[in-house]
């Protein structure tokens, strides 16, 4: 990517939310972290990178050219619908995983548009939906000892101009490769496969991530 890209994360005061602004900093982009409280967000933005700042959720998003939504499953539609008229015309990219847990661990759950992604896609209209950051160890990513997240992003959307940035954006960051995956209406089982990575983690204890061969 030739010059940086603004970039505002919704839910940025969760361990996901701050390991993709702190690689995203890394990688030469000014980014907000977005949360319900303002304050809560600044002090999320402290010991990250130097361009990560905090706001509320509506300035956050109103000051990136591209947006990620990493808020929990149960607050998805709610910020988005409340957000609708802000993210109008930006792209956002939609990286939660709708997942339910009990004793035997997590478990893909329903989602009436079909994934997180189509909700947001619904929900969004004049925006442009792209589905990405879901197989991403929030751990790795705020590891200040790694240097390189070895993984492929698979990133789906309707929108090439829109998915081609956002492969440009995840190229930036040291060790990830963006894969293009399809159109939206794939989303749901690139969601629920964060239910299979979750087993992995906890039978290998690892941060496993995905590596595409061939491409």
């Amino acid at each position: 990517m030739e010059s940086p890209v603004s970039v505002a994360v919704l839910g940025g005061t969760g361990e996901q939310g701050r390991g993709l602004a702190r690689r995203l900093a890394l990688a030469g982009h000014p980014v907000v972290l977005g949360s319900r409280s303002a304050s809560r967000a600044a002090q999320a933005a402290e010991g990250l990178p130097p361009g990560v700042t905090g706001a509320d959720n509506a300035a956050a998003a109103a000051s990136g050219e591209v947006v990620i939504v990493a808020v929990p499953w149960d607050g998805h539609r709610e910020l988005l619908v409340e957000l609708a008229p802000v993210l109008a015309g930006k792209i956002v990219i939609d990286c939660v995983n709708p997942l339910g847990f009990d004793k035997q661990g997590a478990f893909a759950l329903a989602v009436d548009e079909g994934s997180a992604a189509e909700q947001a896609a619904a929900v969004l209209p004049e925006s442009r939906v792209v589905a990405a950051f879901h197989h991403v160890s929030a751990v790795l990513l705020l590891d200040e000892s790694v240097e390189s997240v070895d993984t492929d992003v698979l990133v789906l959307g309707d929108d090439r101009e829109a998915t081609d940035l956002v492969q440009a954006l995840i190229a930036g960051i040291p060790g990830m490769r963006g894969i293009f995956a399809g159109r939206l209406r794939n989303a749901h089982q690139v969601e629920a496969l964060t239910a299979n990575l979750i087993s992995v983690n906890r039978r290998y204890k690892a941060h496993a991530g995905l590596r595409v061969t061939d491409v």
